[in-house]
């Protein structure tokens, strides 16, 4: 059988401005250990902004999203506009506050924020191709703004109210069902599988985790993706 091709679509290092390098690197790991090819990529803009992971304050630098995302990447990464989704077997998207802040604006203005125009291109491209999508912790939020207004409805998931969390799941559940999307409530040790799309969500650290919770929660998701 031939190896998978999986796109890896990051959002700047770091999980206050960037993608959450935990999920990042554990999904690179997950994907290694699977057998599959990795292509990681960005978008090259702008980060929305800079902040010091000691004190959780904002700064004044100005960075990029690509060429931070080149650190988790090891500086093997593109840049987005520049990949096809022909050319990858499946997506996924890790989480972090960049994502939510880089890939959309959701930690900013919430569900009627913007999203990148080319994430969002790049992610319909891989449904209309019927090829799977992972995505976790804020990621699923990056697939519900970029199917709004679509004749796609999945089901995705971003943790459960029924455990702990320092985050806030009942309203970002309800912002996502309100753009058309459907909301299963799981816990940091279980996915959510859409088959009837092809989507693949994991929780990871929007819900209280340990490092060896968001690794197992990761596998989960990339096992599944593969199957799909």
């Amino acid at each position: 059988m031939a190896q998978k091709n999986i796109a890896v679509l990051l959002a700047g290092s770091g999980v206050y401005d960037g993608s959450e390098i935990h999920e990042a690197v554990l999904t690179l790991l997950a994907l290694d250990e699977a057998g599959a090819n990795y292509q990681c990529m960005a978008p090259n803009k702008p980060q929305y902004h800079v902040v010091n992971h000691l004190t959780g304050e904002p700064t004044n630098e100005n960075r990029n999203v690509l060429t931070e995302s080149a650190r988790i990447a090891r500086g093997e990464i593109k840049q987005l506009s520049d990949m096809r989704a022909g050319d990858f077997d499946a997506l996924v998207i890790p989480g972090g506050f960049g994502a939510a802040k880089n890939l959309n604006e959701w930690a900013i203005k919430g569900p009627d924020g913007l999203i990148d125009p080319d994430v969002k291109a790049f992610i319909l491209d891989f449904l209309r191709l019927n090829k799977p999508i992972g995505a976790m912790c804020m990621g699923p939020t990056v697939i519900a703004q970029a199917v709004a207004d679509s004749d796609y409805h999945p089901q995705l998931t971003i943790g459960t109210t029924a455990a702990p969390s320092p985050y806030d799941i009942a309203a970002i559940s309800a912002d996502m069902e309100r753009l058309g999307s459907k909301v299963a409530m799981r816990t940091v040790q279980q996915i959510e599988v859409d088959v009837q799309h092809k989507i693949v969500t994991a929780p990871c650290y929007m819900m209280e985790a340990r490092i060896s919770d968001i690794r197992l929660n990761t596998k989960q998701l990339v096992e599944a993706l593969l199957i799909l």
